[in-house]
């Protein structure tokens, strides 16, 4: 399996984190289960053969859509090859270049079609390179960003110090907002509330301790981490991640990053 990234440009990087491809060729046509661990992020996929994986209920996926912030864990199911590209947004993104008030989107996906005229999917197949149809969803995405420009300041803020790790006493603090206030425009620009966005972002903060083995025991990482115990801190990675961290340390083959695999 093979997974590229590429950066965006200038222009997009207040609202694209990167462009990824994740191509896999085979001849075993069996099913297997795929991870998609809650990141904190919308995105956008296109599947150059949308018959190959079944989303989260199992529905048929679009070719080309668009997907919200994720509040668990989901699982997707595929087998055979398969070649399929996305865009990995900032938080706020839905809202910022799609004109969406990004709780429409929460634990949702939607065709490209259904937020905006395009003819986005067809150019993307006729590209013969990744590096083509990554300027082409940049060159889309820039004249998205350029019709609504609807970002917020203090969103932006309060996203950047959840990340860090700050309190969200604090961040109100800082942007003398009330938890309600800052509520309302979290629902609004990023799809979920302050107080669980923090909770993924500790999530993520736990994975990448474990990815880098810089903590010997999951205790540690609880209570660097801010968690009340370790059952607090396990009780929270299953449901973002799907499993125990421990399961997660011994059994994932993540070959792209928050997408594993597991091992039988």
């Amino acid at each position: 399996m093979n997974y590229q990234v590429i950066a965006p440009p200038p222009s997009l990087k207040n609202y694209v984190q990167c462009f990824w491809t994740l191509e896999h060729q085979t001849d075993d046509v069996s099913q297997k289960t795929f991870t998609a661990m809650c990141n904190g992020a919308p995105g956008l996929i296109f599947q150059e053969n949308p018959a190959v994986f079944t989303g989260f209920e199992g529905e048929r996926l679009p070719q080309l859509f668009v997907f919200g912030q994720a509040r668990k864990y989901g699982q997707l199911h595929g087998g055979g090859s398969f070649r399929t590209v996305g865009i990995n947004f900032h938080p706020a993104a839905l809202k910022s270049v799609f004109g969406l008030n990004a709780n429409e989107l929460t634990d949702q996906n939607t065709c490209i079609s259904h937020l905006t005229k395009t003819a986005l999917s067809e150019q993307l197949l006729n590209c013969s390179s990744a590096q083509q149809q990554a300027a082409c969803l940049f060159n889309f995405l820039e004249k998205q960003a350029h019709r609504y420009e609807n970002s917020n300041k203090k969103v932006d803020y309060a996203v950047a110090a959840l990340q860090q790790g700050r309190r969200l006493s604090h961040v109100l603090h800082d942007l003398n907002l009330s938890e309600r206030s800052l509520e309302r425009l979290f629902l609004t620009h990023i799809g979920i509330t302050p107080i669980f966005y923090a909770r993924i972002c500790r999530f993520q903060a736990s994975v990448a301790l474990l990815r880098q083995g810089n903590l010997y025991s999951l205790t540690g990482i609880a209570h660097s981490l801010g968690y009340f115990d370790q059952s607090h801190f396990i009780r929270d990675f299953k449901l973002f991640a799907g499993v125990s961290p421990g399961i997660y340390l011994r059994k994932s083959i993540e070959r792209m990053p928050g997408f594993p695999e597991w091992e039988s």
